[in-house]
């Protein structure tokens, strides 16, 4: 058995109200009970706001002058002040105090541990507050050592939930060290090589990834520049496969020296199809031709777009399966993916359509007709999130020089192999040599849903000679690129930073939508690099050779010990 790890002092960030005890408000010194204390005050101070007010209405269209008060008006404003500041001392100022003594706290922690945070649900750090604390003595740090002790072991036990941990505690950071410790504890395997230092805790609370106990380290490399419409993109990929990154990057080289490719949207639409049931296909097929009938598509619309200002409704499309209708609603989402988006509208349109179907039972909001995360002939056919296709001429002389092969051997290698091989095979949507690589390394770079990888993958290449056969064409077509740049994983610090390198980062306020839409077509022309390179390594042989090369490490792992 391996031996535990021991939790690291800590200063004690939950042990505030033992250093600080609570702040004695002004109704404490009072005689009366509280209840009638508050009472008095209340009654003055809404009495005299409101008699204020009727008389500021009256000097107002007698044309008197504000300023000019009476005596009676006088002791109005003064009582107004008094019981203000009683309320205010009643409920407000022990909230400051806290709210000061905490931040105080967490500026003294930035300075001793500035990779520590607190959670983003808590109250902000006072940044310019000129107070500073001492370090914690050893007597600080033992104490903060053994109540982290308990807590462990509570978690252990049951007594504490593993979930509850960010919320009890106030310290994201303080959460994951604990329930490590305490999966360490229970598993009885350590997690050595998993980093937990380094990492802001704080930006994934509530939207990313829950009951954190560390993070996982993915290499980022560079391909480009990709001449795409006239402009250059360097390209981020996170990938841990060796020659992907330099194969995508030789792909981009051929594409620049020839003159760039060109991307085109065909379309921008998120889905989401809910599934409900009749107790009759007629009654199911009366929703169907209500939901296609182009007069009522006017009054969808209105339900479906008040859920968001960037949601817009394009299209309803029906199946049906006996008395169950499958109802598949295409909406643009601006620079978001939109699923949340896509899925708000649909609520309101289903809300909206049971007073006409009372009799209409919503099985699912999703029934799988969108369709998220599977390969699916809906999506490869009318397409989902973006649509792009995305062409390049590669002259005779770069495919000779710079790709090392002929244009007759890949055009001849691209039919056998990404046609007739993927049609012998019954491949769906993949008509191609790895579009999936290039789209998974610069989705996990740019902070989209990686299993959306499956539809957005979806890629057929197409190859052919042109010019007398001196040049190659060749295209990539994708119809379900599910890409955004606000929301989600985008967020995040590394991420946005990459979103950011593409000159695409959150959203864009001139043009919505502009944003996403251009990293749909950079991911495009980026998978053209891609199989432009796999092709013609394949086509030359030297597929194998460079894996070999690349992907292969000589370091001799045998020797390394893993020490606790």
């Amino acid at each position: 058995m391996e031996p535990r790890r021991n939790i690291p002092p800590r200063h004690p960030n939950s042990a505030v109200k033992k250093h600080f005890p609570a702040t004695p408000k002004a109704s404490d010194a009072l005689p009366l009970p509280l209840y009638l204390t508050n009472g008095i005050f209340f009654t003055l101070f809404f009495s005299v706001a409101y008699y204020l007010l009727h008389r500021w209405r009256d000097k107002i269209r007698s044309s008197t002058p504000l300023h000019v008060v009476t005596l009676s008006e006088l002791f109005a404003i003064v009582s107004l002040i008094a019981s203000f500041i009683y309320l205010l001392g009643f409920f407000g100022i022990g909230f400051v105090q806290s709210f000061i003594s905490r931040s105080e706290i967490d500026l003294d922690n930035d300075i001793l541990e500035s990779d520590r945070r607190p959670c983003a649900a808590f109250p902000a750090k006072l940044k310019n507050s000129p107070a500073k604390l001492n370090p914690p003595s050893p007597e600080e740090n033992l104490m903060a050592l053994e109540e982290d002790e308990e807590i462990v072991k509570a978690v252990v036990s049951g007594k504490t939930p593993s979930y509850s941990l960010e919320n009890k505690l106030g310290d994201c950071f303080r959460a994951a060290l604990i329930r490590r410790e305490a999966v360490q504890r229970t598993t009885e395997r350590n997690l050595i090589g998993l980093p937990l230092e380094g990492f802001d805790y704080d930006s994934i609370l509530g939207q990313c990834c829950e009951m954190p106990i560390g993070y996982v380290q993915i290499p980022v490399g560079i391909a480009g520049p990709l001449l795409l419409n006239g402009c250059e993109y360097t390209v981020p990929m996170a990938t841990t496969e060796g020659c992907l990154v330099a194969s995508t990057n030789r792909g981009c080289k051929a594409i620049y020296s020839s003159g760039g490719a060109t991307g085109i949207l065909l379309k921008d639409c998120m889905t989401r199809a809910p599934v409900v049931r009749f107790s009759t296909a007629k009654r199911a097929s009366d929703l169907k031709f209500f939901l296609e009938d182009p007069m009522n598509f006017e009054t969808l619309s209105l339900m479906f777009n008040k859920s968001s200002r960037f949601a817009r409704l394009q299209r309803v499309q029906c199946a049906m399966a006996g008395k169950n209708l499958y109802i598949r609603f295409s909406c643009s989402t601006g620079d978001a993916m939109g699923m949340n988006m896509v899925s708000k509208g649909v609520q309101n349109v289903l809300d909206f359509l049971q007073c006409d179907f009372p009799d209409m039972d919503v099985i699912g909001i999703s029934g799988n007709f969108c369709s998220d995360k599977k390969p699916a002939a809906v999506n490869w056919i009318e397409g989902r999130g973006k649509s792009v296709v995305c062409e390049a001429t590669i002259t005779e002389d770069v495919v000779k020089k710079v790709l090392k092969t002929t244009v007759a051997a890949l055009v001849e290698l691209n039919m056998l192999k990404n046609l007739t091989g993927s049609a012998v095979a019954g491949a769906l949507g993949g008509f191609n040599a790895h579009a999936a690589n290039i789209v998974s390394a610069v989705f996990i770079a740019t902070g989209q849903d990686p299993a959306q990888n499956i539809e957005s993958s979806h890629c057929i290449t197409m190859m052919e000679a042109v010019n007398n056969g001196r040049d190659l064409h060749i295209s990539v077509t994708m119809p379900c690129i599910e890409v955004g740049t606000v929301g989600g994983g985008t967020q995040l610090a590394s991420q946005s930073a990459c979103l950011n390198l593409l000159g695409v980062k959150g959203a864009n306020r001139e043009s919505p939508g502009s944003n996403s839409r251009l990293l749909a077509t950079i991911i495009a022309g980026s998978v053209l690099a891609g199989e432009l390179s796999l092709m013609s390594a394949i086509a030359a042989g030297q597929l194998v050779k460079s894996h070999m090369k690349y992907n292969r490490s000589n370091r001799d792992m045998s020797n390394i010990v893993l020490k606790d």
